[in-house]
């Protein structure tokens, strides 16, 4: 079983509320940073219960990860991708059913069950490299989410099919988190799993959360600011895990279903806001490989999300319930998608 690495840090903030309008409760302020899910992760919540609730949103993380990694050979996915019927986890059958749905949502777009084809890539052994073509369309057809079946807490994926997790299992998880800082009695935190932002209410002074989201041209900076509260802010580009070629080709690790190549479709990130972080994780994903021509009719059929678009051409595309939290800090145009 894989090891969670975390280290606790007490800041020194502490700010006093009133209850009930007479006693004082000391709320504080407690941090974590921590690496699993092979990304660094930052904790940050307010509460009146010191550690525990960072203590327990530990634990909670790597029990997530134990149930989702791929490569742990006990874990929820590892006994599905062994091919037969298995008991799962509600957790794993939570997140399923969303991958399936925002699959058929994108039609098609995020498949979890490309992961055969994700692994010829090397981008799960970190040996990437060009697949040859006869391998790619001898793979592709393995990928198609409509043949896991799910019975009540029964799991089952025929002969040679695998899948993976990774576009959904830290946006699961960002919403655990927050779950537990809530039963804790905290109001305010925020937290950062990689690429994947979420924030509890406000900030304790009452002042909305600033968000940076990266510049996908120029990943070492922020591209812009968004001002958030109770909201997920999770973003998929280009940028996050790419190899070249002998020839400076640059290939990414966000494929597209209907080739089996990385997804090229005039984005370069998408970011998404909304309220459920397992949504938006699924959506950031699916939204980059539908591109320019369908991410916005996508974005138009439904009603819980926001999103902010990078194309390759170096134009921002920002939905119309984003324009009072944006702020851009870069030069390029952006254009407002309304409905």
């Amino acid at each position: 079983m894989k090891k969670l690495k975390f280290l606790f840090l007490l800041t020194a903030g502490i700010f006093l509320l009133n209850g009930c309008g007479t006693a004082e409760t000391s709320v504080q302020s407690e941090t974590a940073d921590l690496f699993a899910m092979d990304t660094y992760m930052h904790l940050q919540v307010y509460s009146i219960n010191g550690q525990k609730p960072i203590e327990q949103a530990s634990e909670r993380i790597q029990q997530l990860e134990n149930l989702f990694s791929v490569t742990i050979p006990e874990s929820d996915i590892s006994r599905i991708n062994a091919n037969q019927p298995v008991t799962v986890s509600k957790d794993t059958v939570e997140v399923l059913q969303e991958a399936l749905q925002v699959n058929q949502e994108s039609q098609g777009a995020l498949t979890v069950t490309i992961y055969p084809v994700l692994h010829e890539w090397g981008f799960t052994t970190e040996e990437m490299h060009v697949p040859d073509e006869k391998t790619i369309q001898e793979l592709l057809p393995l990928a198609d989410d409509s043949k896991i079946q799910i019975d009540g807490q029964t799991v089952s994926l025929p002969e040679n099919r695998k899948l993976d997790l990774g576009a959904l299992a830290k946006g699961y998880t960002s919403d655990e988190i927050m779950k537990i800082f809530q039963e804790n009695g905290a109001e305010s935190g925020i937290i950062s799993l990689g690429g994947n932002v979420q924030a509890l209410g406000r900030k304790p002074d009452n002042s909305l959360w600033s968000v940076g989201v990266v510049n996908p041209f120029s990943p070492s900076e922020n591209m812009c600011i968004l001002k958030i509260e109770d909201s997920a802010v999770i973003t998929s580009g280009n940028y996050e895990r790419y190899f070249a070629d002998d020839d400076g080709q640059i290939y990414w690790h966000i494929l597209d279903p209907a080739d089996g190549y990385p997804a090229d479709n005039g984005f370069v990130s998408v970011t998404v806001v909304g309220k459920s972080g397992l949504r938006c994780d699924a959506l950031s994903t699916a939204l980059f490989v539908e591109g320019e021509e369908k991410a916005p009719a996508h974005w138009r059929a439904c009603n819980d999300f926001e999103m902010l678009c990078v194309t390759d051409d170096q134009r921002i595309l920002l939905t119309e319930g984003l324009q009072e939290s944006f702020q851009n800090l870069t030069a390029m145009p952006v254009e407002i998608l309304t409905r």
